[in-house]
C-alpha cells in the first residue's frame, strides 16, 4: 500500500485536478489516461505516490521526467508497504526517463535485520510495486536509493521491463533490484542493477521468466529463491537467464532453499551465456540456505529441485568453490546440467573447485573446474 491519496484523486482519471499540489518549477500534466512529470527533483507525495486502481479502465502512461524523491523517515509511511504502487491495471506503461528516488540511508542505518533474527523489522517500503499488472511496459525508467525493495511484483501477467536501471551501496541491506512472486510471462531485457542484496530474485509461484542482457554489481546476484520458509508456497518454474554479466557480487546464479523447510517445487531453470567478473560462488545450489543463524539447518530442505542447466558460464571466481551444489539426501536434485564452464580462480592456494552433494550432474564441454573435484 502507498501514503493515502487526495479523495479527488480517486475519481477518474480524465477528471483529475492536481492543481493544489505545489511542485516549483516543475511540470505537472495529464491528459486523458496520461500523468507527465519534467524537470527538476519534487518531493511530491500525494498526486503520484498511487496508480489510480477502479478508476482506470483503459491504457494507462505514467510519464516520469526528472526526479520524484520519496520522504527520508519511514515513520512518514505509517507501516504501509510501498512508495509508488501500481494496481490492478490492464495495459500500462511506465517510462519518461526519470528517477524514482527512495531516500533510504535512513531506513538502512536502522534495518538490523540482516544481522540480527530478533531484530524489529521495519516497514517493507518498496520503491515500486506492480501488484496485478497486466499486458504491461516499463522502460528508461531509474529506481536509486530504496530503503527495502526496488521494485516488487505481485500477481502481475505479460510485464515487460526494458532498459531500467537500479541503483544502491553495496551495503544497503534488503534493497533487492527486481523481485517477483508469483507472477507469469515477465521479461527483463538490458536492466542496469547494483544494490546491497539480489539483483533479481524469483520467488514462489513464479512461472515463464526471461532474462536478458543484464548486468548485475555489486549485489548478492541472480537469485530463484530463497524457496520453502512458508506453507503453501507455489511451484516455481521455466526461468530463462540468458546473457548477463555479473560483477564483484557475493554469489553469481544461485537457487536457495531453506532447511527444515515445507514443502515445494522448483524446476524448469536455465542459466546460459553468463560473463562472471571476480564473481564469489559463481553457480550454487544452496539447499542449506540460512543467513546470519536465522534457522536450524538439522533437517533438511524439503523443495524438490529439478531440470536445471548451467551453460556458457566463464570469468573469474573470488572463491576457490567456483561450483557448489548442494542438494538434500530426501529429495535428491534430478536433471541437472553442467556445460562449457569455464571458471577461473586467481587467489592463491591452487585452481577453482567444484563440490556436489545429493546431486550427479550430466556434463559436457569444456569443464573448468571439473565437475565434481569433491562428491559427498
Amino acid at each position: 500500500m502507498s501514503p493515502d491519496i487526495p479523495p479527488h484523486l480517486t475519481n477518474n482519471l480524465r477528471d483529475l485536478d492536481l492543481t493544489d499540489h505545489s511542485i516549483g518549477n516543475r511540470s505537472l500534466t495529464h491528459s486523458p489516461n496520461q500523468i507527465k512529470l519534467s524537470g527538476g527533483s519534487s518531493p511530491i507525495l500525494g498526486a503520484l505516490t498511487k496508480a489510480w486502481k477502479a478508476a482506470c479502465k483503459g491504457a494507462i502512461e505514467f510519464n516520469l521526467q526528472g526526479t520524484l524523491q520519496a520522504p527520508s523517515d519511514v515513520a512518514s509511511f505509517n507501516g504501509k508497504d510501498g512508495w509508488v504502487a501500481f494496481e490492478s491495471i490492464d495495459g500500462l506503461t511506465v517510462s519518461g526517463g526519470g528517477v524514482f528516488d527512495g531516500k533510504g540511508q535512513q531506513a538502512w542505518q536502522k534495518n538490523e535485520c540482516n544481522k540480527d533474527k530478533n531484530c524489529n523489522v521495519l516497514p517493507i517500503e518498496q520503491n515500486i510495486r506492480f501488484d496485478y499488472v497486466t499486458n504491461s511496459k516499463v522502460q528508461d525508467i531509474t529506481s536509486k536509493d530504496s530503503k527495502y525493495f526496488h521494485i516488487n511484483l505481485l500477481g502481475c501477467k505479460k510485464l515487460q521491463f526494458q532498459h531500467v536501471t537500479i541503483t544502491t551501496p553495496v551495503d544497503s541491506p534488503n534493497t533487492n533490484g527486481i523481485h517477483v512472486g508469483r507472477s507469469s510471462q515477465i521479461t527483463i531485457t538490458n536492466a542496469d542493477i547494483g544494490t546491497g542484496d539480489d539483483c533479481i530474485s524469483f520467488g514462489d509461484g513464479t512461472q515463464d521468466i526471461t532474462v536478458n542482457q543484464v548486468t548485475c554489481g555489486p549485489g548478492h546476484g541472480i537469485n530463484v529463491g530463497s524457496l520453502g520458509k512458508y506453507q503453501n508456497e507455489e511451484p516455481v518454474s521455466g526461468i530463462r537467464v540468458i546473457g548477463a554479466t555479473l560483477s564483484n557480487t557475493d554469489n553469481g546464479v544461485r537457487i536457495k532453499t531453506w532447511p527444515a523447510s515445507f514443502s515445494g517445487v522448483a524446476s524448469d531453470i536455465h542459466f546460459e551465456d553468463v560473463v562472471m567478473n571476480n564473481v564469489a560462488n559463481p553457480i550454487i545450489i544452496d539447499q542449506n540456505y540460512y543467513p546470519n543463524s536465522q534457522c536450524s539447518n538439522e533437517s533438511p530442505s524439503k523443495v524438490k529441485i529439478s531440470n536445471v542447466s548451467f551453460k556458457k558460464i566463464r570469468g573469474t571466481s573470488s572463491t576457490k568453490e567456483a561450483v557448489n551444489l548442494i542438494c538434500n539426501k530426501s529429495v535428491p536434485c534430478q536433471q541437472v546440467v553442467l556445460s562449457d564452464i569455464d571458471l577461473a580462480y586467481k587467489g592463491s592456494g591452487g585452481s577453482a573447485t567444484s563440490t556436489c552433494t545429493n546431486v550427479q550432474p550430466a556434463v559436457s564441454g569444456k569443464l573448468n573446474p571439473p565437475t565434481c573435484t569433491n562428491k559427498h
